[in-house]
């Protein structure tokens, strides 16, 4: 039940889903005589994309977290819960509450989603009240901040970027010289594992759901139900503390072994020695600056080698800042790329798991399972494969938005348009990510396991990989063949022979039409 409500009405303060910051900048001046916090549950945030109930479920659970939090601390907080208005979409419940309440302003940081971020402050408006959009602090570059780095360049580097970030807020640095005479250690990070694996990997740390959570879990279980993905698995955190214990955690038991294997993939180990905390930061239970502080504080103290942290800190301070710039920069275009001009439709198995190709059945089970997949399974197991097959990059884009629980579009997207599927043409990464069955071969034990034998592009036992590798290189021979990131794996190409392309290319039409017979 809603706590009273002041009137006059003031303030009111609105929440979203993935901006649970305590200390967000849009409660700074919060007065509870006068204010109130606005947060809502509706379908249609769950339903716009065909979202895993596991995604559902952390974003309600940590939202019930946060506004008992801000009760407890005494705030009036206007709360609409699933049931209330089961066809309101989030601008029709804010529009009916401003009309109601009638505040003289309506204050929030900036959402994490164009979409939003254009809609909100217009219906806003058209209720009778003022839009005041505050800076959000959880991050550690503006929008702003980025555009002015990047105008004037025609391509966009992270390299470039990281070490504009590095210098500008001192981090890992001697002086004006990076901690240990490099920018990168990627020489010592990146290995796979021998025939032996992984052995004993300490597993994370879990947060077994509390009577809250659990009221989330039955209620998504139920109301979203032919949604895909397990909600057995749950045990995200949830609260700020939670986060907190997770991040103390990653840093005592994975951060040092983390930048070595953490492009590495193995049967049976979701985690390895990743840190889980991707999903609380972007829900903003837990600040960057924190966790970037507490990894350089492992190194300082030798509990974690350089090369670990330095490859940690330029997933935070690098590449998450990077990405979310290129979003605000790039948008709303970049949302229709597709330099590639692919037309392929989504394979059904990217729902069901069900395929006879081992690494894809691994990533995507897991995924269905935990709603959680490492970066190297998205980039280069499920990811390449939507690239070297020719999938819409919107279809991509959407199923990468739904599945995963620590997807919020402002990330999701130029990951998955930009680097995934190189549908921006090369403005983000300088090359795409292409590679054959080889590559998985190497970095995992995924082949072990498989029918298909990654050295072989056409025959019974040809890896899908492998041929449609062969294949995307032929078919982008006149883009890439003289790029100077690309040319070796053209002239590779070109010592195959047109007997073999030939092969390969009746390989592919048979692939593609065994696939799309699965895929109605």
């Amino acid at each position: 039940m809603d706590t009273a409500i002041p009137r006059p009405l003031r303030h009111l303060v609105v929440v979203l889903g993935d901006q649970l910051d305590p200390e967000s900048t849009a409660l700074v001046d919060f007065d509870p005589a006068q204010d109130v916090i606005w947060m809502a549950e509706v379908p249609a945030e769950a339903t716009h994309v065909w979202s895993h109930k596991a995604r559902i479920a952390l974003f309600l659970a940590a939202m019930r977290h946060f506004r008992d939090a801000q009760r407890a601390l005494g705030r009036a907080v206007r709360y609409r819960e699933l049931g209330a208005d089961p066809e309101a979409t989030l601008t029709e419940a804010l529009a009916a509450d401003v009309a109601a309440l009638r505040p003289r302003r309506v204050i929030a940081v900036r959402p994490g989603e164009w979409r939003l971020a254009e809609q909100l402050p217009a219906i806003v408006g058209r209720a009778g009240s003022e839009w005041a959009e505050r800076v959000d602090t959880h991050f550690i570059a503006t929008p702003e901040e980025f555009a002015a780095w990047a105008k004037g360049r025609k391509e966009l580097r992270l390299e470039f970027f990281y070490r504009h970030m590095r210098r500008r807020e001192r981090v890992l640095m001697d002086g004006d010289q990076p901690v240990g005479g490099r920018w990168n250690f990627d020489a010592a990070n990146r290995k796979g594992f021998d025939a032996r694996g992984p052995g004993l990997v300490p597993a994370p740390r879990a947060f077994p759901p509390d009577a809250t959570t659990r009221a989330v879990i039955d209620l998504v279980a139920e109301r979203f139900a032919e949604h895909p993905g397990s909600l057995t698995r749950f045990d995200w955190p949830v609260t700020p503390s939670e986060a907190e214990a997770a991040l103390e955690d990653f840093i005592t038991h994975r951060l040092p072994l983390f930048g070595r294997y953490q492009d590495a993939m193995w049967t049976g180990e979701p985690w390895l020695w990743h840190a889980r905390l991707s999903a609380a930061m972007n829900l903003k239970l837990l600040h960057p600056r924190r966790v970037i502080d507490a990894a350089i504080a492992a190194y300082e103290s030798g509990a974690a080698p350089i090369e670990a942290v330095e490859g940690f800190v330029r997933q935070v301070l690098g590449w998450r800042e990077y990405v979310r710039g290129v979003y605000w920069l790039r948008m709303p275009d970049f949302a229709q790329d597709n330099a590639l001009g692919a037309t392929a439709e989504l394979p059904v198995f990217y729902w069901t798991g069900d395929t006879d190709m081992a690494c894809l059945k691994h990533a995507i089970g897991q995924t269905l399972e935990y709603g959680y997949a490492h970066h190297i399974q998205r980039l280069m197991v499920t990811g390449l494969f939507a690239l070297l097959y020719g999938v819409r990059p919107e279809q991509v884009h959407r199923w990468y938005l739904a599945v995963y629980v620590d997807a919020v579009e402002w990330v999701e997207l130029p990951n998955t348009l930009g680097m995934s599927q190189y549908a921006d043409g090369g403005f983000m990464v300088s090359k795409p990510y292409a590679a054959s069955g080889r590559y998985l071969e190497r970095m995992s034990n995924y082949c072990a396991g498989c029918r298909y034998r990654p050295g072989e592009a056409t025959g019974p036992r040809a890896c899908p990989f492998t041929t449609l590798y062969w294949e995307f290189l032929d078919r982008h021979r006149d883009r890439f063949a003289r790029h100077p990131r690309t040319v070796l794996q053209w002239k590779n190409l070109g010592r195959l022979g047109e007997a073999k392309l030939a092969q390969i290319r009746d390989e592919a039409v048979r692939l593609r039409a065994r696939i799309a017979a699965d895929s109605p």
